[in-house]
Formats: structure tokens, sequence, C-alpha cells
């Protein structure tokens, strides 16, 4: 499965390098790259109906001669690579409610295939998709038939195990990483519901029968009866070298609030790295203490061996929402490059006590600044001074001001900095890729007796209940009447950096603002969802922004060298392969409702002529 010539995990590898050894479209002839095929897999929901809004962001997979795609109604689909003509499809004929998630999601499906493939015996090579409603399922890759040997003729209920503080099921949303014969398994909940949720749990499965091999547990047993989550909802990494994964870890319930869980909880919004057979803590390190301001760590950290001082060093990249690339030894969990303890505003909430401190890492530099923006004069116009009358109400000292009574400017939040997709690394260089979102929310606590359930719009506004906290939360981006931010562009960037120096090479804005159906200026960039993908000609392919359009860039320099339109955002990273002599680049297009309210079931897949 690490072939050169596959994609057969979300992140393309279990080091998360999203790094193709593809060189037949280089910086020279990207122009000339045009549409192969596309496919409609026909699972989409705009939300007008009777289902909620689908949300796509499955990165197709190459593997098995076969490209394989899993939808937001929970199919898998088997694709011929080169023509995109469907081979099979499998319908799990799944649950299709918003359980624990505003909308209908999918990041994808997982691969595995035995040691020694036995022929003409079924599921010896096997795809898994997950459900909203914790089931997991298991399917032959040749034929698409579910694997009678796993759990209940193809399907573990992971809710089995949901035991503590069950208020929502172990939504599957992220497909299992998959390691020898083990499969990883992370899960989602529903955000900013309750105090007291579902701990956070990872657990490790039999490839084969689904049997459960062992459980890690981020929370103390004390904690989790009073609080919860601090899950792993993203991908995660593999050293199969040591034998060690890595899980990104979130941060606990009640998000916004910390006055009931003030027992430290080392093992939340961290990256931890566990032995791989047993799920042992080899070793943690939390990225923000006492976390008020839902800073999950978010993505799978990227593995690459570094040259530093003249000897080889084994090291991991993790982005965060703070935009902080924490580069630390995954041997050892110690940082490459210095963590600072900096001083941390005190929170004004009664009952509630910030962190006297949190990790600062100025090299490599951030991907985003430490203050916020200043408020855009031309919102302000436009909103009649809008803006600038309500940046002087807020409270607002700086990177990790608490959330307020009276509300309170946070830069970033929870929407980023960087978010799931993470960054690409070319492993020949140490060149490291990522692209990042400006974005600007207002935080503001509401005590439990003036809590009054309003409008929420998914994730990115509204009004939360917190259930069972003293205080509900009201979360905002902070926009004039016109939907316009209130804060300077640009609101996207992506940037290089080179890992053996720590020196960022190139920060450029990214993605264009599509607003009423116009596009604002380039110089803006966009807010993005999704992460690039690298491959060994020099060129970095992503989706990623506001305006429905994939591109190539320079790797050198940032600089776009081809682009199309696509039918919405494609929020997930492409899949590059080589398949009978011809380089494709296939992209998921699927939407995001944080993004705007424009969704789609394309695939489509670019190559040269020829």
């Amino acid at each position: 499965m690490s072939a050169p010539n596959t994609w057969a995990t979300f992140n393309g590898d279990l080091k998360s390098q999203k790094f193709s050894a593809a060189d037949q479209i280089t910086p020279e002839n990207v122009k000339g790259l045009r549409k192969a095929w596309e496919y409609h897999t026909g699972d989409v929901s705009d939300g007008s109906g009777q289902r909620p809004m689908s949300v796509w962001s499955a990165t197709p997979l190459f593997v098995n001669n076969t490209l394989y795609v899993g939808t937001p109604f929970y199919r898998i689909i088997a694709l011929d690579p080169g023509s995109g003509k469907e081979k099979w499809k499998f319908d799990p004929h799944a649950v299709l409610k918003a359980l624990t998630q505003p909308d209908l999601k999918n990041r994808g499906v997982a691969y595995w295939q035995a040691e020694n493939v036995q022929t003409g015996t079924e599921c010896q090579k096997i795809v898994y998709i997950g459900t909203m409603d914790a089931k997991l399922y298991a399917v032959d890759a040749d034929t698409g038939n579910p694997c009678r040997d796993f759990g209940q003729h193809g399907m573990v209920d992971v809710n089995q195990w949901n035991t503590v503080n069950a208020k929502w099921p172990l939504s599957l949303l992220q497909p299992p990483t998959v390691y020898h014969d083990t499969l990883y398994l992370g899960w989602a909940g529903k955000d900013w519901a309750d105090e007291q949720a579902p701990p956070g749990t990872v657990f490790a499965l039999d490839a084969r029968t689904g049997k459960l091999k062992w459980t890690f547990h981020p929370l103390d047993p004390a904690v989790a009866q009073h609080s919860g989550t601090a899950n792993v909802w993203a991908s995660m990494s593999i050293d199969a070298e040591r034998g060690l994964l890595y899980v990104p870890v979130s941060s606990p319930s009640p998000n916004f609030y910390g006055g009931d869980r003030k027992e430290k909880i080392p093992l939340a919004t961290s990256v931890t790295a566990l032995d791989a057979e047993t799920g042992k803590v080899v070793w943690s390190r939390q990225l923000v203490h006492h976390d008020i301001w839902d800073l999950d760590t978010n993505a799978a950290p990227t593995l690459v061996d570094l040259e530093k001082d003249g000897k080889k060093v084994p090291a991991l990249v993790q982005t965060t929402k703070q935009g902080f690339l924490f580069v630390l030894n995954r041997e050892t969990g110690e940082p490459i490059y210095p963590i600072e303890e900096r001083p941390a505003p005190k929170s004004d909430v009664p009952g509630e006590e910030a962190a006297a401190t949190q990790p600062y890492v100025a090299t490599p530099a951030p991907t985003i600044p430490d203050k916020w923006p200043g408020v855009f004069p031309l919102a302000d116009w436009i909103g009649f001074g809008s803006c600038s009358r309500e940046a002087k109400k807020l409270r607002y000292d700086g990177r990790f001001t608490p959330p307020s009574l009276q509300g309170s400017i946070t830069y970033p939040p929870t929407t980023g900095g960087t978010e799931w997709g993470g960054g690409a690394v070319d492993p020949r260089t140490g060149v490291f890729v990522v692209n990042s979102s400006s974005v600007v929310q207002i935080y503001r606590l509401i005590k439990r007796e003036d809590f009054k359930q309003q409008a929420q719009n998914g994730e990115s506004s509204g009004y939360y209940a917190q259930e069972g906290a003293p205080y509900g939360f009201k979360l905002e981006t902070f926009l004039n009447w016109a939907g316009m931010p209130c804060w300077n562009p640009p609101y996207g960037t992506i940037a290089a950096y080179d890992l053996k120096t720590g020196k960022r090479l190139w920060n450029e804005p990214f993605g264009e603002v599509q607003k009423y159906g116009f596009y604002m200026p380039k110089s803006w960039g966009s807010v993005t969802i999704g992460a690039p993908a690298i491959t060994q000609s020099g060129l970095i392919f992503i989706g990623a922004s506001m305006d429905s359009r994939v591109r190539a860039l320079d790797l050198k320099s940032g600089t776009e060298l081809w682009s199309k339109l696509v039918d919405a955002p494609a929020v997930a990273m492409p899949a590059i392969y080589d398949y009978k002599g011809k380089e494709y680049v296939t992209f998921v297009v699927g939407g995001n409702s944080i993004l705007l309210p424009k969704v789609s079931d394309q695939v489509v897949s670019f190559a040269l002529p020829g």
C-alpha cells in the first residue's frame, strides 16, 4: 500500500505527507491540463428537502488499480481510474439524519489488504466506510460485497462501546487509519451542546473481523464523568519503522467554559504518540492548556526526516487552528524548534480560571499574525461604522483572549488558522506547504438563566446550549450587515517553509472570495477548507477555496500556473496517480456549508491530452 504510485490513504500515505512521486505533469506543461473525465454520484442534498445539506470532503483512494470514493450518503463507489466508469457500488442504506452534525458528512473510505493475498478467497482486500450513526462497514474491494466475517455480516456497531454520557452516537465520518491488520478509529460528536458528553476514545479493531483489540482514553475516568469529548475526529499518522500511531486530540467539553473542569487534563488538545500494538501512551505534547476556545488539534501530523546539524532527525509537523507549526522529534515529542510558554490573559467570567501561560512557537513563523488584523475601512464604511463601534465594545487582549460575557474578539477562533487538511511536504527537500484562513469571530458567554436557544447556522454561527454548564454560548463571525468581514484581508493564504531552517520561503494570498455572484480582489484571498498535495515535479495541487476552483501552483514561488472551475468548492485533497502511463489529478467536489451554500456530487479528473 505504500508503493510510490498509489494514493492509498486519506493523506496519501501513512506519514500524511500528501506527496506524489508522479512527474509527468510539470510546471512547464501544467497549463495544458484538461478534464479527462467526470462522474456524478447522485448523493447530494442542498438541504431544501427532507435531507440535511451534504458536506463531502472525501479524498479519493487510488489503490488496487481502482479509484474508491465514499459519499455523504455513506455509499462506496469503485471507479475505473482512467475513465471514471463505474465498477461497482455498495449501499448500506444508512440513516440520513443530522444526528451529531448540522450536515451529512463524509471524508471517504479506507483500504486494507492481506499481506499474502489468497486468490479466489473473498475479502483479501477490503474497503471500509463509517456512518453518522456509528456503524462501520467492510466490503470486498473487488466486488463491493459485504465481508461476512467482519462484525455482524460486514458491519460493526461502534456505539456498543458508547457507555459514558452516551447522549449521541459516535459518528464515524473520518475513515479509519489502517496499519498491518489493525484499523484505528476515532469519531466525531455533537459539539457545543452539552457539558457532559461521551469521552474521547480511539478504538483499535482487527481489520478482518472487527473485534476490539484495545481502546485509548484521553480523559481520566474521574474527569470523563462530568466532562467529555477530547475525542480524535481527524485523521491520524503512522511511523511504521517505530510502530507509533500519532493522534490529534481535541478539546474537552464544554468547549467554551472550563470552570467545571479545572483539573489538569494533559492529553486534551494535544498531539499524542501511542504504541500501535498496545495503545499505550509513548509521549504527548499539549498544544493548548485548559482549552476554552475549541482549538482542537485537528489534522494528522506530517512525518518527515530532516537534516539538522549533519544528522537525520525523525520529525513531525503538527499544524493547528492557532496557525502554529509545532515541529517535534516524533520519537520523543521534544521540540526541534523552541516552544515558549508565554503569559496569557486572565478570564473575567465568574467561575472560570484561564491558564496562566500558553505554548507559543515563533519558528517556523505562524501562518497568521499574532494580533487580529483590525477593522477593514471598506467594510466599516459600507456598514455605516458598525464594525468599529462593535470592536470598541468587545474585549481583546491578543492571542488567547478568553470568552467573556461582554463578548471577546477571538483570533484565531475555532475556524482556524489551519483546518483539518493539515499541510503537505516534499520529503526530499523538507519544503512544507500549508494553506491557512484568517477569520475573526466573537465569543460571548450567556448566563444560564438568560440563555434562550435561538437559530444556529451549522458550525459557523449561532447559539449553543452547553447544557449543564452555568453558561450558554453565542458564536458570531465578525461581519457587517452586508455579510462583509469587518477585519482587514487577506482572508486566506498559502505558505511554504523550509523545515531544515524553519524559514518561511513565501506566503501568498490564496483563492478568491465569492459573494453575490462577484469575485473579490485576489489580494483578499479566501477562507479555505481542505489541503494541498505536492508532486515530485514541483507542483502544488489544491482546491479548498470559496471560488469553486482547483489550482496548480509552483512549489518554488507559490505562483498560480493553472486553474479550472468545478461545480462547488473542492474541500478535499486530490488523489494524484499514474494509471496506464498517464498521470491523473482527481478531485472530489462536494462543497461545505461553512464556505457557502453550494454543494455537488462531482468527481472530476484532469490529465494532459494524448
